[in-house]
């Protein structure tokens, strides 16, 4: 694996467990549980859609660069895919989607989302 891509690894890997961590903590101090909501399946999957995709697009960079863009769009879809197929069900099971299950999901989502959008926009800046 790259430099690139094994520093881009570190740093999620760091952010995501702290951000799990307060994650964990406001759920205690709502008194709900700690670990419903497939909230380590959750930021698992994130973690790794994020790493995968980076480490597509890092492949990819030169035999496809015009369309790293396009790329992300279709990793993207991809989380999304993901969502609808593996946790949709679960948490519309009992009819509606309650906070904490939105929470489960687009917490880590959200943050690799950024993360991974940061992350990419550094190093093609960096290397044009």
């Amino acid at each position: 694996m790259d430099k690139t891509v094994t520093k881009f690894s570190i740093k999620l890997l760091l952010i995501l467990s702290i951000v799990f961590c307060v994650h964990l903590f406001i759920l205690k101090q709502l008194s709900l549980g700690l670990f419903d909501n497939k909230i380590i399946l959750s930021y698992g999957i994130n973690f790794v859609l994020a790493i995968s995709i980076f480490g597509i697009i890092f492949m990819l960079r030169n035999k496809y660069k015009t369309q790293l863009g396009f790329l992300f769009l279709i990793g993207s879809a991809l989380k999304f895919a993901v969502f609808f197929i593996v946790f949709y069900p679960i948490f519309k099971a009992d009819g509606l989607m309650s906070k904490p299950e939105f929470a489960s999901f687009f917490v880590p989502y959200g943050l690799c989302l950024i993360i991974e959008t940061y992350s990419l926009a550094k190093w093609l800046n960096k290397t044009e």
